[in-house]
């Protein structure tokens, strides 16, 4: 039964073994019970990146190699569980990109969905399928599978963003695609704000009818996030999981804004302290205000504006919030569901 050891290897079982080995056959009753666990195994840890200490590090990339040369200027944020494997939580990727005043990286398309979450600058923007929204701290941006994009900074300050990407999920199914653009930029074809105007109000256009998944809306505004998170906190206490709460959604569907990649964001009143919770989906945070720390297990990480962390699956967890916060975070949750695999559990278990 899963959970339980291996039987015992006899020299007569040992010979069998290495008979069927040159044809390819294995015994799984001698790795079943590492196969199939009684509760999630990973290798991922948690960790935290403190934005002071890497950000030197970011503007001297800045230097060293171009947007145009490295196609996207990106230091990846490795989970030191998985060394070498360009993932963060193990099924999901995440970096932070910078655009220096005046560069351009090059249009391009790929399968794998991106996210950015603004997190310095002012005023670059992100072009998509022809459309260009200008990028504000805190904003979350949606980049959708096999979309062209392009980036710009036509301002006089660095731009940084996180950038999360599906590539892991992509790599697994074997369906990576990605295409250069013709053109460095691509031509705008619509003015800025037309997919909000079209999908964002709470209305859709009369014979609008979905071609993916992934929602319309393509730039979550920051402002309006934390208008919502303020009007909550006004309406009643936190929840004592999570404090205010919300996910970001397609417009069209009720369901996730991306359709492999969860995002939240939630606010933690002054001095609140979360219960312990879990959850199956490895999960990325962002602090965008305020401060406090997350525990996981005897790992403690203390978090500032503009710090990112990572708690791994199935790791209980609890957030304390030394002054008023805003976390932003994003997950593989969506394909969890999707495939009824995603639990969670509240409280001490």
């Amino acid at each position: 039964m899963p959970g339980e050891a291996a039987p015992a290897r006899t020299p007569e079982r040992q010979a069998f073994y290495d008979r069927i080995a040159p044809l390819n056959l294995a015994p799984l009753w001698e790795r079943l019970h590492s196969l199939v666990t009684p509760e999630p195994v990973t290798q991922c840890q948690p960790h935290i990146w403190h934005y002071a200490d890497v950000r030197p590090h970011l503007l001297q990339s800045g230097g060293l190699i171009t947007a145009m040369e490295a196609t996207r200027r990106v230091l990846m944020l490795e989970n030191p569980g998985y060394p070498g494997e360009a993932t963060i939580t193990g099924s999901l990727f995440a970096g932070l990109q910078l655009i220096m005043p005046g560069e351009v990286a090059p249009a391009h398309r790929h399968t794998q969905s991106a996210l950015r979450f603004i997190i310095e600058g002012r005023g670059a923007y992100t072009s998509v399928d022809g459309e260009r929204t200008t990028m504000q701290p805190g904003d979350f941006v949606i980049t959708p599978s096999w979309t062209w994009h392009d980036h710009g900074n036509e301002t006089s300050e660095p731009m940084v963003w996180l950038d999360g990407l599906d590539i892991q999920i992509v790599r697994l199914l074997g369906a990576s695609f990605a295409e250069p653009g013709a053109n460095n930029v691509q031509a705008v074809a619509r003015s800025e704000g037309d997919s909000f105007a079209r999908y964002g109000q709470n209305l859709l256009p009369v014979d609008w009818k979905p071609a993916v998944k992934t929602s319309p809306v393509f730039n979550y505004p920051y402002a309006r996030s934390r208008e919502a998170l303020v009007a909550m906190d006004r309406g009643g206490p936190p929840e004592a999981y999570h404090g205010h709460k919300l996910r970001y959604v397609n417009p069209a569907s009720g369901q996730s804004a991306m359709p492999t990649i969860g995002t939240f964001i939630q606010l933690l009143p002054a001095g609140f302290a979360s219960q312990p919770y879990r959850a199956t989906d490895g999960t990325v945070f962002v602090c965008v205000e305020g401060g406090g720390e997350t525990r996981v297990g005897d790992t403690v990480m203390q978090w500032l504006p503009r710090d990112i962390f990572v708690v791994p699956g199935w790791a209980q967890h609890t957030h304390h919030a030394s002054r008023e916060s805003v976390l932003f975070s994003f997950s593989d949750r969506p394909v969890q569901e999707a495939l009824g695999l995603w639990r969670e559990a509240r409280g001490n278990v």
